[in-house]
């Protein structure tokens, strides 16, 4: 069962991890390229802000975003602000995320993400986790994989192998870290091939931040994965 309150805390502290990273930037880095191919590091902590207030739109009925155009035209005006504002910006609208978590509400109700997705409310504080850790890690400012919550990293392969289970063109694949399982890809009787790696190289290829060359591959190549 999912624990939307610990998740919720979990967010918390998870963005004040990066936010005490981004503090030690400054403006000159901040429109540096971030690990985004055409994506500055003002353009990521613009992404972090809005896609906040896109969260609090679902968590109160709300459609994600007006569309794609707007989502996208909001981050570009927002990625050349100054640092100042890129801060304040973020921690504004993180309260405004835990505001609306901390709302009474029923957490098992249905509701709608982006592109038709739908999930239900309690899950949305573990989809705002994963925003916050792996766009740390975007930054490129010294928060790695191998520095990302244990529990984190477990849920986040959980997920993504989930996310990618019963695609027909996913190879059938077993996925260990040499203490843990999962299998995803297109539903077989047995897995296709068997792909062995530390979690932060198994998470880092599942979440296309890696290219999947340190992980061991037996029974065929590496399953190619379709963009999230």
């Amino acid at each position: 069962m999912i624990d939307h309150a610990h998740d919720l805390e979990s967010v918390r502290d998870a963005t004040e991890r990066l936010l005490t990273a981004v503090t030690k930037l400054d403006n000159a880095s901040v429109t540096q390229s971030s690990r985004l191919p055409g994506w500055s590091r003002g353009h990521v902590l613009a992404h972090l802000a809005r896609n906040a207030d896109a969260l609090v739109n679902v968590l109160q009925g709300r459609p994600m975003y007006a569309d794609a155009v707007a989502r996208d035209a909001d981050i570009e005006r927002d990625a050349p602000r100054p640092l100042d504002v890129q801060l304040r910006d973020l921690r504004d609208s993180a309260a405004r995320f835990q505001e609306a978590g901390a709302a009474p509400a029923d957490w098992s109700r249905t509701v709608e993400l982006r592109n038709g997705v739908t999930d239900t409310a309690a899950r949305v504080p573990f989809r705002r986790w994963i925003e916050v850790e792996l766009h740390h890690v975007d930054l490129g400012i010294g928060y790695e994989l191998e520095d990302l919550p244990e529990e984190f990293a477990v849920r986040e392969i959980d997920f993504l192998a989930e996310r990618f289970g019963g695609h027909t063109d996913v190879a059938a694949a077993r996925l260990t870290d040499g203490t843990r399982v999962w299998r995803t890809g297109r539903e077989a009787d047995s897995p296709e091939v068997t792909v062995t790696g530390s979690g932060a190289d198994l998470l880092g290829w599942l979440a296309g931040r890696r290219d999947g060359s340190p992980l061991t591959v037996h029974g065929g190549p590496l399953p190619i994965l379709p963009p999230l």
